[in-house]
């Protein structure tokens, strides 16, 4: 697989901390940057350039000046996870169902850093990839949260539960506000589409279905936003 350009600064620097860029292409007149300064500590190249090459690497315009060239974003294994979750107070582990917007998925893995999120449990079908614009939206959070791939969310959450965790899932039909579950236990929370929600079957296996109490004229909420909202209390209440 070829490496990917994740742009703008804030991720490249990200790139950088984590350790993940393998080289830093910065526009010439940025070069006295902290990113630059980091990248060097590091040992990790950089490379100066005019706007219109720093467009061609980065096949955008829209980069702030920063390109950093890093390896394909690998998902870890289930059980892995799982594992280390368990080594955590109280851990929560977010599981998602049929994100397919990238710019959604990376604005809900920057909610997910921000909130210690021990996780991420995605489908290998019908879910968006990790890729560069996720790199780019989540401004770096990816080098920090682990995604496990999964082709079956029911087999997931069986194997969530050996481990000991108990699943909440937000849907619009629910009769319960996500404030009235107790969140000081491991949890698995998990978030459907904007679009479709979360399948029958998922829910079906879920141990609490909560909603978001809205008093608006629009019933659903843009799936990051919902994300950000439910991730906030319940990382304030475990």
């Amino acid at each position: 697989m070829k490496d990917y350009c994740v742009t703008g600064r804030n991720a490249s620097r990200e790139m950088v901390r984590s350790g993940r860029a393998l080289t830093l292409y910065v526009l010439k007149r940025l070069s006295g940057d902290s990113v630059v300064t980091e990248a060097k500590e590091k040992g990790i190249p950089v490379r100066f350039c005019e706007d219109p090459e720093l467009s061609r690497i980065a096949k955008t315009s829209s980069h702030q000046g920063f390109v950093s060239v890093v390896e394909p974003f690998e998902p870890v294994p289930l059980k892995q996870l799982l594992q280390q979750a368990k080594s955590k107070q109280n851990p929560l582990i977010l599981m998602l169902d049929g994100i397919e917007d990238p710019n959604n998925l990376g604005a809900i893995m920057r909610s997910a850093d921000a909130f210690g999120v021990a996780g991420i449990i995605m489908k290998k079908r019908g879910e968006v990839p990790l890729n560069e614009t996720v790199a780019r939206v989540s401004t770096g959070a990816i080098a920090y949260v682990d995604v496990a791939v999964v082709s079956n969310l029911s087999q997931a959450i069986s194997e969530c539960k050996d481990s000991g965790f108990w699943i909440v899932s937000s849907d619009g039909s629910a009769t319960m506000g996500y404030q009235e579950v107790d969140y000081h236990c491991p949890i698995v929370l998990v978030v459907g589409s904007e679009g479709f929600g979360i399948s029958k079957n998922v829910l079906g296996h879920s141990d609490f279905i909560v909603k978001i109490p809205m008093v608006g004229h629009v019933n659903s909420l843009n799936a990051s936003v919902a994300t950000g909202i439910l991730l906030s209390y319940v990382a304030l209440n475990r």
